[in-house]
């Protein structure tokens, strides 16, 4: 054990259940006390490479696949997200980091009867160590499951570090919604409490309508063009709305192994044929309405925003219909750099001996640390434990040369 730095510098990576390529974003941090500050140093998302992208996405569930295609997918994400990590720490970092976290890439995430029973991230560590010679904290989400929690959102635990200030400034709840693949929200009220979950799809049936209308030219509504061109089918989203996951009741998550094609094909059976744009306006409006009825649940004044889907206009649109919207970005951390600056505060938490989890989120039995460190090229020296739980984050903006 040494003593801690004064500042940290982390690189964060992940890519979410939307497949679109490898978020990755560089922090500094600096701790006085309970009070953690983030510096964003800059953030990226880099695209998989196409074949890579097309194997990932033939994996997922409801298709099966074999130990040899998880094997290939552990290697070559692995060495994808080595190279994301290396040009994170060459062109955000000056050259100079101090650790990777990896939330890796989400291929199956078991859930049964409301309870999460396993979880399988791939992106094998070790590739990132060599390439970077950096420690990687990795497998950042099973241990919270093994305490009988979800999991997810793991968002929960910079979301209530980062918004409690807020919460008590408003005099009311205060919430963070993520929109990727799948929507998660996070309720922080203002002594500090929270509750976190996965609120149903955000682009992930969207994404899958958007390429079956366009014959596979896109692969997602680029700039909402073909839902704002539609009209909401009442019977379609009747329908949808009738999942019983939405009735159930918190800690819960979700992924693209229960909201997939095959579920898309079963909700319009039955149903008069309906056109592509149709079919967008009506998609966007089940992800606008099930967010918008968790927020007012819980009596949310404002809704701090991150994800791939604030770049639809459409759906954001569709959510100002409803809630107040104030992009991440308002606030000091990049809406699209969001999740990636989230696993590099969960790598900070883990080096410092600090659960890195919101059991009230989660549902787990209690806080635990998260993941398991890889050695770099020299040898693994962890600093002493931080001696006092963090309660705060502040984020700043980083100095101007």
């Amino acid at each position: 054990m040494v003593e801690s730095k004064s500042e940290l510098r982390v690189v964060g990576l992940l890519s979410g259940t939307s497949v679109d390529g490898i978020d990755v974003a560089v922090a500094s941090f600096r701790v006085a006390g309970d009070e953690l500050t983030l510096t964003p140093l800059g953030h990226r998302e880099l695209p998989y490479p196409e074949q890579l992208r097309q194997d990932v996405l033939a994996a997922l569930p409801p298709a099966g696949s074999s130990a040899e295609q998880l094997t290939k997918l552990d290697t070559r994400i692995g060495q994808a997200f080595a190279e994301a990590a290396a040009t994170a720490v060459a062109d955000l970092a000056g050259g100079r980091a101090d650790l990777v976290a990896s939330l890796g890439q989400t291929v199956f995430h078991w859930v049964e009867g409301g309870t999460a029973e396993g979880t399988l991230q791939l992106g094998q560590p070790a590739w990132i160590a060599e390439r970077t010679g950096l420690p990687v904290v990795a497998d950042l989400r099973i241990r919270d499951v093994t305490a009988g929690g979800h999991g997810a959102p793991l968002a929960s635990t910079l979301d209530v570090l980062w918004l409690r200030g807020a919460a008590e400034k408003q005099g009311r709840p205060v919430a963070a919604l993520n929109i990727g693949g799948i929507a998660n929200i996070t309720v922080v009220h203002p002594d500090g409490t929270a509750l976190a979950y996965d609120t149903g799809p955000g682009n992930a049936l969207l994404d899958l309508a958007a390429t079956e209308v366009t014959g596979g030219q896109r692969h997602s509504d680029v700039d909402g063009a073909l839902a704002s061109h539609g009209t909401v089918r009442q019977d379609l989203l009747s329908r949808l709305l009738a999942d019983p996951y939405y009735a159930r009741k918190p800690p819960k998550s979700t992924g693209k192994e229960y909201f997939h094609a095959a579920y898309l094909r079963q909700a319009t059976e039955g149903l008069a044929p309906i056109d592509g744009p149709d079919l967008l306006a009506t998609l966007t409006e089940l992800t606008a309405a099930t967010v918008a009825a968790e927020c007012e649940r819980h009596g949310v004044g404002t809704v701090v925003t991150s994800g791939g889907g604030l770049r639809n206009p459409a759906l954001v649109a569709a959510l100002r219909t409803r809630l107040t919207v104030v992009p991440s970005d308002e606030n000091g951390l990049p809406s699209d750099g969001k999740e990636a600056y989230l696993s590099a505060l969960l790598g900070w938490l883990t080096w410092n001996g600090l659960p890195a989890t919101v059991p009230s989120a989660t549902g787990a039995r209690g806080p635990r640390l998260l993941g398991a460190i890889t050695p770099g090229a020299g040898p693994l020296t962890l600093p002493h434990p931080h001696p006092r739980p963090v309660t705060r984050l502040r984020v700043v903006t980083p100095e101007k040369p």
